[in-house]
């Protein structure tokens, strides 16, 4: 088994540390990830700058772009061979409900699937790495159970063996405390906190993007009220953005322009 390991922290994060020591024991691992913290970079990919690709001392290779651009570059050449899955993280801090449009865990995850390759986004709850040994060890328990999925993908079986995206979230708390897993999905969120103001020392206004809203739809159900109650969420995420529910609505309203203009 063959997997490729991004984030959005950077390569010298403790979650992607953190991840790989646990994952090489299971299977070949190459950890690509960004050179600094891309936090909120979604999917975007750096088209007007060049980017270059560097070691580590631990063999860690790294980019200076966005995750996007580091498992897109990694599964177009950089690594000559096309990896089993992709995950993404460990993120710190939370990756639910609208957070996932902006997360660069996600984005990187997501670039993964886009390729046609099974990819996961494991984030913690809570910020500043509390019991990160404990995320791994349940990051590597999910992906043990999911190999036999994974070799029959790779054997290329379908349609059922369609490549998946999924959003993982687990608690900072000792191994004994976390309830076990839900499957459930994205929540929501209030709008944003107020932009932050302040000002430079030429006297200019900065502006600050203010911290995420409060959960809004945490209801049953929900990867908020999951890992409130202690569990690890897991979160079946699509790309189609498509509203199917209002399309003939939009039919019809199209139907009438067009009549309108002949």
């Amino acid at each position: 088994m063959k997997i490729l390991i991004c984030n959005d922290d950077g390569y010298q994060a403790c979650g992607i540390i953190a991840l790989y020591e646990a994952l090489k024991t299971i299977a070949d691992v190459e950890v690509i990830a960004p050179e600094q913290n891309n936090s909120a970079k979604s999917n975007a990919l750096t088209l007007h700058s060049p980017m270059y690709v560097q070691t580590a001392a631990n063999g860690f290779r790294y980019i200076n772009g966005t995750p996007a651009d580091c498992v897109h570059i990694a599964l177009t050449g950089l690594l000559g061979y096309r990896p089993d899955l992709v995950i993404s993280g460990i993120n710190n801090g939370a990756n639910m409900g609208d957070d996932t449009i902006y997360s660069g865990t996600v984005g990187a995850a997501m670039e993964g699937y886009l390729f046609g390759i099974p990819s996961i986004a494991f984030s913690q709850t809570e910020k500043g790495w509390a019991y990160i040994e404990v995320a791994a060890k349940r990051a590597r328990e999910l992906v043990q159970h999911l190999m036999p999925s994974l070799e029959v993908l790779a054997e290329g079986a379908a349609p059922a063996a369609a490549p998946w995206l999924l959003n993982v979230n687990i608690p900072n708390l000792p191994d004994d405390q976390i309830q076990g897993v839900k499957v459930v999905r994205l929540g929501r969120r209030h709008a944003a906190e107020r932009v932050i103001t302040q000002t430079s020392p030429r006297g200019e206004t900065m502006y600050w993007i203010g911290g995420a809203g409060p959960a809004k739809d945490e209801g049953e159900g929900t990867d908020f009220h999951a890992t409130n109650q202690n569990f690890v969420s897991i979160t079946p995420l699509q790309v189609d953005l498509t509203d199917h529910e209002s399309l003939p609505y939009w039919a019809q309203t199209a139907a009438g322009l067009t009549s309108g203009a002949a």
